[in-house]
């Protein structure tokens, strides 16, 4: 696996059509993918440098600090409130920048993009890591319209069963896609 990805970690696609050449991490993932079929990006420069930078965005500072939230909020041994309360404060400061271009546009680019598909995950689960979005209806509205779109939905809908990390451990087929380990 470290050959498909040096830090040993998931995500990783190979691309067969590609000579199998492997992608790794999310953003990287989305902009090979996006690049390659010319989907969910502008051709437009300034409009793709715009998405990217709301999937830099998202990979930069938004995942890292509500990582970080759902850590110190869920999971770590000791509750630190000083590591809580930063963490928190910071997600929710993101979560207002969001919310205040989505108040310029109705999505993060000029239309559905990879910035999209890359921030809202992260988004829709504020509240696992006890983050209010109270009074930011741009965000708001953006989760709902993003929950309402049938991938979005799919996405939301896996795994499927709780069989679904027993089946991922051994690289079986899981719907249209193979994971491999």
């Amino acid at each position: 696996f470290l050959k498909l990805n040096p830090n040993g970690r998931i995500p990783v696609i190979i691309d067969h059509s590609n000579n199998g050449f492997a992608v790794f991490e999310s953003g990287a993932i989305l902009l090979y993918l996006a690049e390659k079929t010319g989907k969910l990006i502008p051709k437009n420069y300034e409009e793709k440098s715009e998405v990217i930078q709301w999937l830099f965005f998202q990979m930069s500072a938004v995942g890292p600090m509500m990582g970080q939230a759902n850590v110190f909020y869920r999971y770590f041994p000791e509750n630190i409130p000083a590591a809580i309360s930063r963490y928190q404060n910071e997600s929710r400061r993101l979560l207002e920048v969001l919310d205040f271009r989505l108040g310029q546009s109705e999505w993060l680019g000029s239309k559905y993009s990879i910035a999209d598909i890359a921030n809202w995950p992260w988004v829709r689960q504020y509240d696992w890591s006890g983050i209010s979005i109270e009074g930011l209806s741009n965000l708001q509205r953006w989760d709902k319209q993003m929950s309402n779109r049938p991938a979005c939905q799919k996405g939301i809908d896996l795994p499927e069963s709780s069989d679904a990390p027993r089946k991922i451990d051994k690289g079986i087929k899981v719907k249209n896609s193979t994971v491999t380990t």
